[in-house]
């Protein structure tokens, strides 16, 4: 068989997919195919949302463009890279913030940098300056429990900026918060992005989410997830999700979306069946 042709990508692309695809478990009788035949490419500090249902492969796309995965088919690159091993470069937040409770703020937040080798001193003064930027300068001595979680949140996105990433790769990390946190830490986030430089690629089912957060919106079909459409974000920041265009935006994206949950919800009960 002829192997397939990549379309064209520019080497100062932050991101690029080719034909990506990933199966889990493959060769085996409980084989699952999460993505099919992703084509994307993300700019140099652009923020990009994947948006869709449950189960349609936006956090496996994560783990294969941090490096913690390998693609059963396609190639992606970072910077014209080929990506096939982890990279502080590429920076992955969890839901969950797994930071240690028995290290202090700051240790956490320098964690990384430890397993790089630099001395206590630099360590401190590059973890201060990244506590700085998320406003949380006050918590350096701190332990975790003595956070809230909107707060741990922040710490665990200090430590991702510690790296100085070029790409921040962010898989729900606000789901487990209260709705008020939660757009406060939207909030947080755009003015830490716009600081930073670095592209974004955040995971999330909250279409309110994506219209505060994205340049574009990536739609992934159910289960095997594919680009279904990809749709630009042309408001201004910071965004008024009262104004016309913020909610002819919802609309659209309810609509491309709403088939899409149909199918994954339909698959499920067919499965329990």
């Amino acid at each position: 068989m002829a192997s397939r042709v990549f379309k064209p990508f520019s080497s100062k692309s932050a991101v690029v997919c080719r034909n990506l695809g990933k199966v889990w478990g493959e060769g085996t009788p409980r084989a699952q195919e999460a993505l099919r035949d992703i084509d994307l490419d993300i700019a140099p500090g652009e923020f990009v949302v994947l948006l869709g249902p449950s189960g349609c492969g936006k956090s496996t796309l994560l783990f294969l463009l941090a490096g913690l995965e390998r693609a059963t088919s396609g190639h992606c690159w970072f910077f014209g890279d080929l990506v096939d091993n982890p990279s502080p470069e590429r920076s992955l937040i969890f839901q969950e913030t797994s930071l240690f409770p028995w290290l202090r703020v700051w240790q956490n937040v320098s964690f990384g940098l430890s397993i790089r080798g630099l001395g206590v001193a630099e360590r401190r003064e590059i973890a201060r300056q990244a506590l700085q930027r998320v406003g949380l300068a006050e918590a350096f001595g701190k332990r975790p429990d003595e956070l809230s979680g909107g707060m741990r949140q922040r710490v665990a996105v200090a430590r991702a900026l510690a790296m100085r990433p070029k790409v921040l790769l962010m898989d729900e990390p606000f789901a487990a918060l209260d709705v008020q946190t939660r757009t406060k830490m939207q909030d947080f986030l755009g003015d830490v992005w716009s600081q930073s430089g670095a592209s974004v690629l955040f995971v999330t089912h909250h279409i309110e989410e994506a219209v505060a957060l994205a340049d574009r919106v990536v739609v992934f079909t159910a289960r095997p997830g594919r680009i279904k459409t990809i749709i630009p974000v042309d408001l201004p920041r910071p965004r008024d999700l009262f104004s016309p265009g913020a909610e002819l935006l919802r609309r659209d994206l309810t609509q491309s979306l709403r088939e899409e949950v149909d199918r994954a919800f339909a698959e499920q009960e067919a499965l329990a069946s």
